[in-house]
């Protein structure tokens, strides 16, 4: 069998299959673009302060240990783990906000306290979302999303109608609370989709939130980076950074026969783009690319996002490491990203302020935040519009939190749809793959093999299993027993 495998791309969907298929006995290369490895979860320093430029939440910890497992190792041989008590900490206005405790029976009082007979009907809800959660989790989003018969289990024929209705409507089944809906959709938002796109199914999501809590890892998410790279590199994987794969290069029986990086033709025999889908087609010839231009414009992409990092000279208060702004119409915000693509008017945003938690993050007695605006991709995006933005949130989080804080910022960088083409090859700038609705689900996502060129494989957030890091895990791990199955 040919046991030389060039991976393109270094994140985590990367690095998973790269750990994979090192353990398996194949030669494997991973080339990175960047100076630095991660892919969107690489790591931004300045002045003492630390920042994760991608991911910030660690949900799912069973699947970061099930990823460790395989190859005899545990994620506290790498890193520390710390569950977040409070979990996180939702603005609804000014002295209006409820904080998700770190325990279960803590979040039932929650609930209860704000809307009597909730916490009884949340029992129920989170009975079936851990059912749910069981069956995708251990099952199905392990499959390679191949064939519809993949989802018929007698778990999911039992389930069927969860598929054909959606979270919006399971959660305002019997709960009436307008801030408790939102805090029960929220979730899905990591699935890239409205919560009335999204299928009742992956209620699972609620299960991950309130069942298994909110984890951070010392030093941030960049320390599974960290690990993962360092469990690579212990299995023989070799890593290239600066190396920009401009070519995918084909034989005359269109298999894969080589790559071209940095104007550098390379031997290559097995190839697998854990880069953006949509751009490693366009390394191909065009008529060996699967799916056409038409094909990816009708598709619906989670958000891009605009991101800052800023250091602030004090510790803030009235947050939490994990704080989310919804004092703001949710529907009309993901109108502006789903239905009618602009920027948003009042945009709901998300901050975190990992320094609560972490001193690693900066410096004794200054602060660390990340400040996320979701946005539809493809936008106009320049700096007049960010510095905009930028103001406008601020200004919220003072009046929310009710402190000044604007005078107290060392400094500040931005990320948005520009970056996330540039530094990625993101499609349109969007930040988290394609959205997990209805028809986007499991098959009827962009395939990991390529139906056209031999030899050549996908993995990542347009494939399956689909968004987030846990799915990314995931995807490494269904590409790579795809590869060994078709050597």
């Amino acid at each position: 069998m040919n046991n030389k495998i060039h991976i393109i791309g270094s994140g985590f969907s990367s690095l998973a299959a790269s750990c994979y298929l090192a353990k398996d006995g194949f030669n494997v290369t991973v080339l990175e673009k960047n100076s630095t490895l991660g892919g969107r979860a690489r790591q931004y320093k300045n002045d003492g302060f630390t920042f994760d430029i991608g991911p910030t939440w660690y949900w799912m910890p069973d699947v970061f240990e099930r990823f460790f497992a395989d190859f005899g190792k545990k994620p506290l041989d790498y890193y520390v783990l710390e569950k977040l008590k409070p979990a996180y900490q939702v603005y609804f206005d000014k002295d209006d906000s409820i904080t998700i405790p770190g325990s279960l029976n803590e979040i039932y009082e929650v609930f209860e306290n704000e809307e009597k007979g909730s916490s009884q009907h949340l029992k129920s809800f989170l009975g079936s979302a851990k059912a749910n959660y069981d069956t995708a989790i251990k099952d199905l989003v392990y499959k390679p999303g191949v064939s519809p018969l993949e989802l018929v289990t007698p778990t999911t024929i039992a389930r069927v109608s969860q598929f054909f209705s959606t979270i919006r409507k399971d959660v305002r089944k019997k709960i009436k609370s307008h801030k408790l809906i939102q805090i029960l959709e929220f979730p899905v938002l990591f699935l890239g989709a409205k919560p009335s796109n999204t299928p009742a199914f992956y209620n699972f999501m609620n299960y991950a939130d309130f069942g298994l809590g909110t984890w951070h890892p010392k030093g941030g998410m960049y320390m599974v980076v960290e690990a993962m790279v360092t469990l690579a590199k212990t299995l023989g994987v070799e890593f290239k950074t600066d190396a920009n794969v401009e070519k995918i290069i084909t034989d005359n029986s269109n298999s894969v026969s080589g790559l071209v990086v940095n104007g550098e033709k390379i031997e290559a025999n097995i190839v697998l783009s854990g880069a953006d889908y949509h751009h490693s087609e366009t390394l191909l010839d065009k008529n060996l690319r699967q799916y056409s231009e038409k094909y990816w414009s009708k598709k619906t992409f989670a958000p891009s996002s605009l991101l800052f990092y800023v250091g602030f000279d004090k510790k803030l208060d009235n947050v939490c490491h994990h704080t989310l702004f919804f004092d703001t119409d949710f529907d009309i915000h993901a109108k502006d990203i789903y239905d009618d693509p602009k920027w948003p008017d009042e945009p709901l945003f998300y901050a975190s302020f990992p320094s609560i938690t972490d001193e690693t993050c900066a410096p004794e007695g200054k602060e660390a935040a990340t400040f996320l605006i979701p946005l539809a991709p493809g936008l106009k995006d320049t700096e007049a519009l960010r510095e905009r933005y930028f103001n406008k949130i601020l200004a919220r989080l003072e009046q929310l939190t009710g402190q000044n804080v604007k005078k107290s910022i060392i400094f500040k960088k931005s990320f948005c749809v520009n970056d996330f083409v540039k530094d990625y090859n993101s499609y349109k700038g969007n930040a988290y793959g394609m959205a997990n609705t209805l028809f986007q689900t499991a098959f009827l996502r962009p395939k990991i093999k390529s139906k056209k060129v031999g030899n050549l494989f996908f993995t990542g957030q347009l494939t399956v299993p689909g968004p987030g890091v846990p799915p990314a895990l995931i995807s490494g791990k269904i590409a790579s027993d795809l590869i060994k199955k078709n050597q």
